[in-house]
């Protein structure tokens, strides 16, 4: 699974680092490192929405206080 989080400068003032904390450490905590690949990237053209992430190309937008609950339904839910 790959899992790519806009780094482009809306969505970095919108919270994208610490999305990318928390999902790096989500993926830590349930052993993932071999299943799931996180990659940064540029503007995704979705700004207004909140931080731009594709999980397997199919585009979400996404707030820090959400990384988990989202975690548990397009990451965990599709793994496991």
């Amino acid at each position: 699974m790959e899992i790519t989080i806009c780094i482009g400068s809306s969505c970095h003032l919108r919270g994208s680092r610490e999305i990318i904390g928390k999902l790096e450490k989500l993926v830590k905590e349930n052993s993932l490192n071999d299943k799931v690949e996180l990659k940064g990237s540029f503007c995704m053209g979705q700004c207004q929405k909140g931080v731009c992430v594709t999980v397997d190309g199919v585009l979400h937008s996404l707030t820090p206080e959400k990384t988990e609950e989202f975690f548990n339904s397009y990451v965990l839910g599709v793994v496991e």
